[in-house]
């Protein structure tokens, strides 16, 4: 009986500890800490290498310190042992990207979506990642998908508008810019690409005063094409 008891107040105090570990690292990532929540899972993963949060977490740190290759590992592990997670497919996908592989990133980001397709965001970044390997008309489809599902993120409009330009849409392509701005009105980018779009459809005046605009807010680049095509 004794055994038992001392057994049993082993295995408490084992997940305890480990629980503490993911705490303290999530705690630590709230605070931009990665490499000491880092230092936490690690300590999680020796007193349980199969608890898949442990590597989730360990994972999502390493993306934010652009460790890209450590958190694929992570996130692979954490796929091997929770097959039905979405998000670490998405943030694996997320990670491919970041090195290039956007191939990649298509069959993760498309993973998640199949075992949830109610999140903007990976439909956001597949399209990001679509555009890279010129699908355009893909990227359009996932952009519009996303707006569907959260139709207030200016990124997403811009992405789109993106998307379309290289299409040569481009009348499609200003009105998302015009959206995305709607949105957020200090959008620089989405001034500039407009200010693109306009001069390529010949109306100089107003790609001079997208441009313009866009070097108010912070736009640097603005500035050298106003001093080639603005007079």
């Amino acid at each position: 009986m004794l055994i038992i008891f001392s057994l049993t107040l082993t295995k408490f105090s084992f997940c305890q500890n480990m629980e503490e570990n993911l705490n303290n690292g999530l705690a630590k990532i709230k605070l931009k800490d990665f490499r000491g929540a880092i230092t936490d899972f690690n300590k999680a993963i020796e007193l349980n290498p199969t608890e898949s949060k442990a590597y989730f977490n360990r994972g999502n740190a390493k993306l934010s310190l652009e460790d890209f290759k450590g958190a694929i590992a992570d996130f692979t592990k954490t796929i091997e042992l929770n097959p039905i997670n979405d998000v670490a497919f998405s943030k694996r996908g997320e990670s491919k990207s970041n090195l290039g592989d956007n191939k990649g990133a298509v069959l993760d980001f498309t993973k998640s979506i199949d075992l949830n397709p109610n999140v903007a965001d990976v439909f956001n970044f597949r399209g990001i990642s679509k555009i890279k390997l010129e699908d355009y008309r893909g990227a359009i489809q996932d952009f519009t998908t996303a707006i569907t599902l959260n139709p207030k993120i200016a990124e997403t409009y811009f992405n789109r508008g993106n998307a379309k330009g290289s299409a040569n849409d481009l009348q499609g392509a200003i009105t998302d810019f015009t959206k995305a701005i709607d949105i957020n009105t200090k959008y620089a980018k989405a001034y500039y690409n407009r200010g693109v779009v306009k001069e390529s459809l010949g109306d100089t005046d107003g790609a001079c005063q997208d441009w313009g605009k866009a070097g108010e807010l912070g736009e640097a680049d603005a500035y050298d094409i106003i001093k080639f095509f603005c007079k």
